[in-house]
């Protein structure tokens, strides 16, 4: 998603400090004939502060979605209250959106169309609608797509286009339904990241965000403040802040506890819960948006060539005469003097190319060595091969297609580079034996799990 510069306050700042929406002895439950009850939702007080994500964790079946609807006025409680900055909120002209889990779009409808929609339902005229649309689709990184349609679009832009649809009336209060859980592994993470620099760099049009999830990572990594429910009826087992600074690291220690003790809440229904670790906010963790490296296109071939020559010049020559040498033009050896860098096989100082210790060990290695050291050398140090081995072993059949990555490319390069860093990729990958790819379905696959399918395929016959 791109920036764009911090929309105006809309609201008066002396409601600052007064929750947006606060709901008091609220409950659900639905009358049966025989004049018993089936108690969803228990006596419950809530609140919704501005300037925090709350994040809404509870197993199956403890009501979540249930609560959501309630507070964002789309059901009625069965019993209690739910006020509006203090007006009852049947009586209050609320401003809240919804994102769902299922990206509900309208198919026959444009990516600008469905922005647009709930403006033209708000009977905002044709101009206004197409500026304010055409301004959210920038925001969220999906310019250029507006007249696109839904079937044309990834998963990961369909939510994007939900997001723009949510965010282009400018609520007050952005209800989230999880609204990751139908996406791929790594373009959820890339969606929380980016939606997560919006609202620290409150360049999202919204006071507070209240997120319905099940995953407890998600929800440590993103919300200010954690709720969760119990089950059997609905009801509030925990209630406490993240002190964490954002961007959060899931390696810490306080992180990892704050998981640890969500779990156990869940998992521990009949034991009354603990009070949440303490939190010391510490120093602001390290920048952790990742962007892709631009590749230099050439061949391990072309590599290991480059150490060996460098290996037998005592590990260190001028650039130009080495491309002097291999009867190169200084822009030819390059890209490979940069690849050779990239995977932390030599560095560059002073003009000259100086081999390192991974270096010297690899352009000495015979060839199933290289192998693995490529291999090691692309894992630490390339975030697309990276992601492409660690996506096909997250998959059950360990198959990924090539246009999952070549969606994430094109939101960084043209569509002519992404195919040749996908190109370059495959060459890479392979190498290293990291995947295999199928030319023919375009799909990236795990080296084992092909061998097993042509095995398979050898016993059908």
């Amino acid at each position: 998603m791109q920036n764009t510069n911090t929309l105006k306050e809309k609201w008066m700042p002396n409601r600052a400090a007064e929750a947006i929406i606060r709901a008091e002895k609220i409950e659900k439950y639905y009358q049966q004939p025989n004049e018993s009850r089936i108690q969803v939702i228990s006596a419950t007080d809530l609140s919704i502060q501005p300037g925090e994500i709350l994040a809404l964790l509870g197993p199956s079946g403890s009501g979540k979605s249930t609560m959501l609807r309630m507070l964002s006025g789309l059901s009625t409680p069965s019993a209690g209250q739910v006020f509006w900055h203090g007006s009852p909120i049947r009586e209050a002209e609320v401003n809240v959106s919804i994102v769902f889990q299922s990206f509900a779009l309208f198919p026959w409808l444009t990516v600008l169309e469905n922005v647009a929609a709930p403006l033209q339902a708000r009977g905002v005229s044709p101009a206004e609608r197409r500026e304010r649309s055409l301004r959210m689709l920038d925001t969220v990184g999906l310019d250029g797509f507006e007249a696109a349609y839904p079937k044309e679009l990834s998963g990961g832009m369909k939510q994007r286009v939900g997001f723009a649809r949510a965010l282009v009336v400018e609520p007050e209060v952005l209800f989230m339904d999880e609204p990751f859980s139908a996406l791929d592994v790594l373009t959820a993470d890339n969606l929380r990241s980016e939606l997560l620099e919006l609202w620290t760099k409150k360049t999202m049009p919204t006071r507070a965000v209240f997120l319905v999830t099940h995953n407890i990572e998600e929800a440590v990594l993103l919300a200010d403040r954690i709720i969760v429910l119990g089950r059997n009826p609905g009801h509030i087992r925990t209630d406490f802040r993240v002190k964490l600074p954002h961007p959060r690291d899931r390696k810490s220690a306080t992180f990892t506890q704050l998981v640890d003790y969500i779990y156990k809440v869940l998992t521990r229904p009949d034991v009354a819960p603990a009070e949440a670790p303490a939190q010391a906010a510490g120093p602001r963790a390290p920048e952790q948006k990742q962007r892709y490296q631009m590749l230099p296109h050439t061949r391990p071939g072309g590599i290991a060539g480059l150490l060996e020559l460098l290996l037998d010049k005592g590990g260190r020559d001028d650039m130009y005469r080495l491309a002097d040498d291999l009867s190169f033009e200084i822009d030819d050896l390059l890209p490979i003097v940069e690849a050779a860098q990239m995977l932390g096989f030599l560095h560059v100082e002073e003009g000259d190319a100086v081999i390192t210790a991974e270096g010297t060990e690899f352009a000495n290695s015979e060839i199933l060595r290289q192998k693995e050291l490529f291999r090691d050398a692309a894992m630490a140090h390339v975030l697309l091969l990276r992601q492409i081995r660690r996506a096909l072993e997250t998959k059950s059949d360990n198959t990924v297609p090539e246009d999952f990555f070549l969606d994430m490319l094109d939101e960084q390069f043209s569509e002519e580079e992404s195919l040749r860093q996908m190109e370059t990729a495959v060459a890479w990958g392979r190498y290293a034996e990291l995947f295999d790819y199928d030319a023919g379905r375009r799909r990236f696959v795990l080296p084992d799990s092909q061998e097993e399918e042509a095995a398979a395929g050898e016993e059908a016959h």
